[in-house]
């Protein structure tokens, strides 16, 4: 009976059949083609004893043959009559097919990335590159090299950017060397008038001198005017001699002539020429210096320069209220913050303020007869030395101005030993800043 219905798989031996009697159970079993009757397994066995006849139950395992071969497939059984009739169909010929399919896929797959590394690399050189070169090129542009122009190629989107960026970039160059003429021709012309201002004025600085000295021998209306003259041409003066150092530091010309000094030393000398103004105001000017010599390598004149115009800055806008003057160093910098409570500024004043001829307010009354000149010269001085002018204020709040400077000529400036934002603001944003943080959890 198992070699009739083997035969019936044909000659291509789709399954093998395994034929149990359950009337003998001494005998494990009848099959085909030497497979071996374990390769049934117990539980599907199990299922097919105890089923309704012509039941059929299916599983997968493994099939068993006589020479220790074993092979996957399907296994189906059924109880007929008292004989349980199992079919086992090895999957041999479905394995390989998979292996080919698998092995198809394999290399349909890596034809495709082939193909898409191909189309990508297609792309990238006729988008991606082109929009490169593009942003190189208005990178070079952006460092200064007006000279930087795109090549064109063909008639696409990408040839009419790179022709409107050629045009942007020419006309950009052509206004850049317009500007940088203009600018030159006014450097020259500043300094030309300064300079040629200084011989008339040498003259009637003697004459007014003269005058002055007689003021006393005059009627009231001329002696006023003495004095007027007087204090007028010191005003001229000093512009002058503001517009001069302008055009030096415009010309490249400024030098540092730096020497070992302590900086307390050049603190006390600009308190000392501002403190007759600051009485007059009706302010205070307190010293917070170091008990030790603060040393560094500076300009003496230039940073004297600068402590008179922060100071002078500070009485002026201060409305009368104490002026501080801090000075702290560590190991490689030094630092002088001058500290007002006055008027303060506005946001986005911080910057403004060492622009050319830029004032606060240009309403405010003015004692000093300043020209607008003194903080811009002073970040030119600062600069000079390879350091830091900076300002800090709040409306109402007063300001403070921070001197940093490198204690060795030519040193890198890293840092400051004095904080920019005065201790006390820090201390009063602190609880805000704090209930905020317990808002916000």
């Amino acid at each position: 009976m198992v070699t009739t219905l083997a035969r019936r798989s044909g000659t291509a031996g789709l399954y093998e059949v395994i034929l149990i009697d359950d009337r003998d159970p001494g005998i494990n079993g009848f099959s085909s083609n030497a497979i071996k009757p374990d390769s049934v397994p117990a539980r599907l066995r199990f299922q097919v004893e105890r089923a309704p006849a012509s039941t059929p139950y299916r599983t997968y395992g493994r099939l068993s043959y006589d020479d220790g071969t074993s092979v996957g497939g399907l296994i189906v059984g059924a109880k007929v009559n008292a004989y349980q009739i199992y079919y086992l169909f090895p999957l041999t010929q479905e394995r390989q097919s998979l292996v080919v399919v698998q092995r198809t896929l394999f290399g349909v797959g890596a034809a495709l990335m082939l193909l898409l590394a191909a189309i990508a690399s297609l792309v990238t050189r006729q988008v991606v590159i082109p929009v490169r070169l593009a942003a190189q090129s208005a990178e070079r542009l952006a460092a200064g090299r007006l000279e930087e122009r795109m090549k064109v190629r063909g008639e696409d989107d990408l040839a009419r950017l790179a022709t409107s960026f050629n045009d942007m970039a020419a006309n950009l160059q052509e206004k850049i060397v317009q500007l940088e003429e203009l600018s030159k021709v006014q450097r020259q012309f500043v300094s030309d008038v300064s300079h040629e201002l200084r011989t008339p004025l040498t003259t009637i600085r003697i004459a007014a001198d003269v005058l002055y000295e007689a003021r006393e021998e005059f009627d009231p209306l001329t002696s006023r005017s003495a004095e007027l003259l007087q204090s007028q041409l010191e005003r001229f003066e000093g512009l002058l001699a503001d517009l001069l150092e302008i055009s030096r530091y415009d010309a490249g010309a400024a030098t540092l002539d730096a020497e070992s000094i302590d900086v307390r030393e050049l603190v006390l000398r600009a308190v000392g020429d501002t403190e007759g103004l600051a009485e007059r105001k009706g302010s205070k000017i307190v010293q917070q210096l170091p008990g030790e010599a603060t040393m560094a390598e500076v300009d003496r004149r230039r940073v004297e320069r600068i402590l008179r115009n922060l100071l002078v800055n500070a009485v002026e806008h201060g409305d009368g209220k104490d002026i501080v003057v801090s000075v702290a160093a560590d190991r490689d910098a030094v630092a002088i913050a001058v500290r007002d409570h006055g008027c303060g500024l506005r946001p986005g004043e911080a910057h403004m303020v060492f622009d050319r001829f830029w004032r606060a307010d240009p309403a405010r009354a003015r004692t000093t007869g300043g020209t607008g000149l003194g903080l811009s010269i002073s970040k030119e001085d600062a600069r000079l030395h390879g350091g830091w002018l900076q300002a800090w204020g709040e409306p109402d709040q007063g300001s403070q101005f921070r001197l940093s400077l490198p204690r060795v000529a030519g040193a890198e400036l890293r840092g400051s030993p004095l904080p920019l934002v005065p201790p006390e603001v820090e201390l009063r944003r602190a609880p805000y800043a704090e209930l905020k943080l317990e808002a916000d959890a």
